[in-house]
Formats: C-alpha cells, sequence, structure tokens
C-alpha cells in the first residue's frame, strides 16, 4: 500500500497529474476542492469512486483519496464539529481506518497554548475509531516539536507521545530514517518565502503501526519537484507499507 500525505495548497485540478505521478493507493489532500468542483474543472477524469471530503470552504477543504482497487468511506461516527479531521474507513488489498488530518491549530488563537487542540481532542473522541482495526493517521498536523512550550496542552510531544503509548502510532519518517522529532534532516514545508534555505519546517506526517516499521519506505519530495515546479509550499510524504 502507498500513502500519501500532501497540502497541495489549493488548485489540485492544476496540479493533480504530480500527485498521480506518486502512483498513491490512499492521498489525503489538505487545501483541496471538492470533489465536483475538481470534476468540473479535469481534463481527465482520474477521480476513482467517490472520495471523501469535509470542510466549508468549497475550495479549500481536506479529502481523500483512493485509487487501484482502494475505497474510502467517512465512518458513521464522523463529527463535524472537529473541524478537518476524517475518521475513513479504508477497504480494498490491505483494509485499515485512517484518521486524515490538517490541522487548523492557528485558530485557537492567542489562547491555544490551554487548548487540547484538534487532533488531542479527536484522538479522544474516536479513540473506538483508532482501536477497531490497524490504524494510520496522516496529513498536515501543522505541528512540530521546536515550538513546544513549557505547560501547552498543544504540544507536538504531547501528541507523539499518546499515539505512540495509547494507540501504538509512529511517525514512519523519524522510525524508518531513525531521526528525533524536531531534528528532521529533511522538511515539508518551505514557507513563506519558498526558497531552499528560507524558512522551512517538518509538519506533515504519517503516523502507523510500529508493527509495521519493518515493512515501510518512506520518502518526502524534493524543493525542486514541488516547490520550484509551482505545485506547492509542501513537499509529499510518501510512505510504501508491504503487508
Amino acid at each position: 500500500m502507498r500513502i500519501v500525505a500532501w497540502n497541495c495548497n489549493m488548485a489540485l485540478d492544476r496540479k493533480v497529474e504530480g500527485l498521480l505521478a506518486l502512483q498513491p493507493d490512499i492521498a489525503v489532500v489538505s487545501e483541496c476542492a471538492e470533489p465536483e468542483r475538481l470534476r468540473l474543472r479535469a481534463q481527465s477524469s482520474w477521480i476513482e469512486g467517490e472520495p471523501v471530503w469535509i470542510g466549508r470552504n468549497p475550495h479549500k477543504g481536506l479529502a481523500v483519496f483512493a485509487f487501484n482497487g482502494y475505497r474510502a468511506r467517512l465512518a458513521d461516527g464522523y463529527h463535524p464539529s472537529l473541524r478537518y479531521v476524517a475518521p475513513v474507513h479504508i477497504d480494498g488489498p490491505s483494509p485499515c481506518n485512517l484518521l486524515a488530518v490538517w490541522a487548523q491549530n492557528a485558530s485557537a488563537g492567542g489562547i491555544r497554548k490551554y487548548q487540547l487542540g484538534p487532533l488531542r481532542r479527536s484522538l479522544s473522541r474516536y479513540r473506538d475509531f483508532l482501536t477497531s482495526r490497524s490504524a494510520i493517521v496522516a496529513g498536515d498536523l501543522n505541528s512540530n516539536t521546536i515550538w513546544d512550550k513549557p505547560g501547552w496542552r498543544i504540544n507536538h510531544s504531547t501528541k507523539v507521545k499518546i499515539l505512540e503509548e495509547k494507540f501504538g502510532l509512529v511517525s514512519a519518517w523519524h522510525a524508518v530514517r531513525g531521526e528525533r522529532h524536531g531534528e528532521e534532516s529533511v522538511p515539508t514545508l518551505y514557507w513563506r518565502d519558498r526558497i531552499k534555505d528560507g524558512p522551512t519546517y517538518h509538519i506533515d506526517y504519517v503516523f502507523l503501526p510500529v508493527s509495521w516499521v519493518d515493512k515501510v519506505r518512506v520518502e518526502i519530495g524534493t524543493f525542486e519537484n514541488w516547490c520550484i515546479a509551482g505545485l506547492s509550499d509542501h513537499a509529499p510524504v510518501v510512505v510504501d507499507i508491504d503487508l
């Protein structure tokens, strides 16, 4: 199974060939227009089946696309109040549950340090969903240990600890590459200036069962192929799992 987590920075209809070239089985795409708009704008019928999409802005939401015999279905227990976090049943050759995330941490404003943040609230709300069968958490978490502050409930390190200790999930990049959170050698976001040596951050992730780690390969798209090419300020995280 190949999973791609990518923030497309909108206008996916103009950039979709870049995504399709990765040949994903499951693609978690942030800042994505709703499927009907994509179909209307598409030059080809690339959307297979009925993707999952959630959001309030029809031009900018969170989508899960399934290909190659896989199917994505929004879970019955979805809570719209948890914005841009979607519990999705993945069926097909390797069925699993997927929590797709586009975390809107900044929306908490000046009091965010006292708040759990969207992902932590979702981990509590969707606990049964994440433990009922093999689970994956993937997407743009807008979060990294470098921004942790003493006493803040939204800290990235706390989420990483909860994912591992309560759900047995670890970041594919960090587990396979042997890197610590906050010390990543490759960014996923070329922020603001969109230059290779400008502000860069690692904020996109695929968390998966620790028992899968020895069956995983992971790559992050290059600055040249994604940012310089004008596709997005984010590079995709591409995870291959040999199940």
